[in-house]
């Protein structure tokens, strides 16, 4: 992989990992139109650990409020809010570990391929649209709790599947579930943590165990790419979500499904 490869396909990462349009759906444009081989187990942990020090560095408050919390419950302390997102957020990821687990090598063979992430890049983005509206509507936001967190996680699930969006179907699901916007956002990124971090351990353990060279020095600099970058767009996308809404992501996925339609056709 040369500088050129990197340096795109790691700010692609790093941009699209937490907005809601896909990551998946944007690295498979440079391998087709550019004609490059996929970057390699070593890449996608490198910039795994980016984008997961990325997030827990933008919300590295709640996380410490999170863990004196837990530490503080081991100590006969009782449970406050601190300690049941901790448990919402555990509830929530289960369901995506299992479905990995399961269904992991049916996707990687099956599911890869351009129709595949042009159609659900559509789907997911009009769904995104129809959570946006419900938004738009108005009334009194619920609170989060533990049926909201089962069906995010249930909804977390589907984003395995290239072009689903891990972050866009988890606000879709909490849009839905009549969350604010912020509410819905800030819950699907504190969960991105566990998601991001057990699929980077994964993927760090198979290179571990296999016997491929690797170039530090490029994966740092892979790493540190979507890290800056990932934690841009996190403070970026929440400051506008409330002025701006969804739908700018929602016409931009419809546009990104037409190109990939374009690209399997022609």
């Amino acid at each position: 992989m040369d500088w050129l490869q990197l340096a795109l396909l790691a700010l692609l990462q790093g941009v699209t990992e937490f907005l809601p349009i896909s990551s998946s759906a944007h690295l498979v444009i440079p391998a087709l139109v550019l004609g490059w081989e996929d970057q390699g187990l070593a890449f996608d942990v490198a910039v795994h650990v980016g984008t997961l020090l990325a997030v827990m560095l933008y919300y590295r408050r709640e996380l410490w409020q999170m863990a004196v919390s837990c530490a503080g419950l081991v100590r006969g302390q009782p449970i406050n809010d601190d300690v049941r997102l901790v448990w919402w957020l555990a509830v929530a990821t289960a369901p995506v570990c299992i479905v990995g687990f399961l269904a992991d090598d049916f996707i990687e063979s099956r599911l890869r391929s351009l129709p595949v992430i042009a159609t659900t890049t559509l789907v997911f983005g009009l769904l995104l649209g129809l959570a946006d509206r419900r938004a738009r509507a108005g009334g009194e936001p619920r609170a989060l709790g533990v049926l909201a967190a089962v069906v995010i996680g249930l909804a977390q699930a589907l984003a395995p599947i290239p072009g689903v969006s891990r972050s866009g179907i988890t606000i879709s699901a909490g849009l839905l579930l009549g969350l604010s916007r912020q509410l819905a956002a800030r819950f699907a990124f504190l969960l991105s943590i566990p998601v991001i971090a057990g699929a980077g351990l994964l993927k760090g353990l198979q290179l571990a165990n296999g016997a491929v060279a690797v170039n530090w020095y490029l994966l740092a600099m892979a790493a540190l790419i979507s890290a800056v970058t990932a934690y841009a767009c996190i403070g970026l996308f929440l400051r506008l979500l409330d002025r701006v809404g969804l739908m700018p992501f929602v016409y931009y996925r419809v546009a990104l499904a037409a190109l990939l339609y374009a690209l399997w056709m022609f």
